[in-house]
């Protein structure tokens, strides 16, 4: 069964693979990241183009260290709120790398994970607030192991190797929002 936002526009990706059988399968947790291509660009189609596989490395120098990095991640949140789905949700994504979480390793197999377009110092918008809470509720509906004491940053699943969403997401604005 296909579980896809129905406020989002379906983007192509071939970073994804089916979740495991059993209680490692069962989504739970929702992992909030940023990302932006190059760092600090905001606009354009890089991101998109990472996560389906066709990013030109030679449209930019820093691109050379993302030659071979397959990754992925359910959903990404534009700057005007725009949300792009490039993996169902009943799938997993490529997002966490090596994580643990309520130690549990790899994170992927039972975790959602939500790009915002942004880095760890520049504000993120209203309207990404506005989507991502939109976003958040329709998660909790859709999957009753998840609930928001199971919402975190990247950093909290990988410390000292990730800092996103970073010191500019403001998490009491956001989860105050679920309420």
């Amino acid at each position: 069964m296909k579980i896809l936002y129905p406020n989002a526009i379906q983007m192509p990706c071939q970073h994804f693979n089916a979740r495991p059988n059993g209680a490692n399968g069962i989504v739970s947790l929702l992992v909030i990241h940023n990302i932006s291509l190059p760092a600090g660009f905001f606009g354009g189609d890089y991101i998109s183009a990472l996560f389906a596989g066709t990013l030109d490395y030679s449209a930019h120098a820093s691109f050379q260290e993302l030659v071979g990095l397959n990754v992925s991640a359910h959903a990404c949140i534009k700057r005007d709120g725009q949300v792009l789905q490039y993996v169902d949700f009943a799938q997993r994504a490529w997002h966490a790398g090596v994580s643990e979480f309520d130690g549990v390793v790899g994170c992927n197999d039972f975790s959602i994970g939500i790009e915002l377009e942004g880095t760890d110092t520049h504000p993120y918008t209203d309207a990404q607030y506005e989507a991502l809470s939109e976003m958040t509720r329709y998660l909790l509906s859709q999957f009753p192991m998840m609930t928001t004491d199971r919402i975190v940053g990247h950093n909290t699943i990988a410390p000292g190797r990730k800092t996103d969403p970073g010191e500019a997401f403001d998490w009491s604005r956001y989860l105050a929002s679920l309420s």
